[in-house]
């Protein structure tokens, strides 16, 4: 149910989070329709706009993925995508919704804490709980592999509350 909720709550993010850049490409068209003074400029500017916008759209979800941190932090013995990390997740479901050749491995990770069965299936349920936050927000499944490290793949090999903190994670990897 929590899952369903996090899913819910991210379509809703990244509804919001689309209609500026919609209203953006508006303010755009109105610029373009504006700017024919001459028929040769406004055929040109038209063959160009489509174009443009798509290159624009795709060095925007690149300069987006480029500013936030690869990775989902949980809490322990969690797999609900916290608040702080729906920017994170927005803007790489934004990348492969417009970078359609793309795809991510999302790997699940938990800290040491438990059986080594037990953190596959934890890790598991976080890499699936990011992958079903990156297709709400229009990613497409099949560019989108969620697997588990489990606690094979520690980020901080400390015995801290700190370091199993860092450990506790999806890590996003474009390929």
């Amino acid at each position: 149910m929590k899952l369903f909720v996090a899913a819910i709550s991210l379509a809703v993010l990244a509804g919001c989070a689309t209609k500026p850049e919609q209203k953006a490409s508006s303010s755009g068209a109105p610029s373009a329709t504006s700017a024919p003074s001459s028929a040769p400029s406004a055929s040109s500017a038209s063959v160009a706009t489509p174009k443009s916008a798509d290159a624009d759209a795709r060095e925007l979800a690149r300069k987006r993925i480029s500013s936030v941190e690869p990775a989902v932090y949980f809490d322990f013995d969690k797999f609900d995508i916290k608040p702080e990390f729906h920017n994170t997740v927005s803007a790489y479901g934004n990348y492969l919704a417009v970078m359609k050749e793309s795809k991510i491995l999302v790997e699940g990770n938990a800290d040491e804490r438990g059986t080594v069965e037990y953190n596959l299936a934890l890790g598991q349920k976080r890499a699936e709980a990011v992958s079903i936050a990156l297709q709400a927000i229009g990613a497409n499944a099949n560019n989108i592999e969620a697997i588990s490290n489990g606690e094979e793949k520690p980020r901080n090999k400390g015995k801290s509350e700190a370091a199993y903190a860092e450990n506790r994670r999806a890590d996003l990897i474009v390929r």
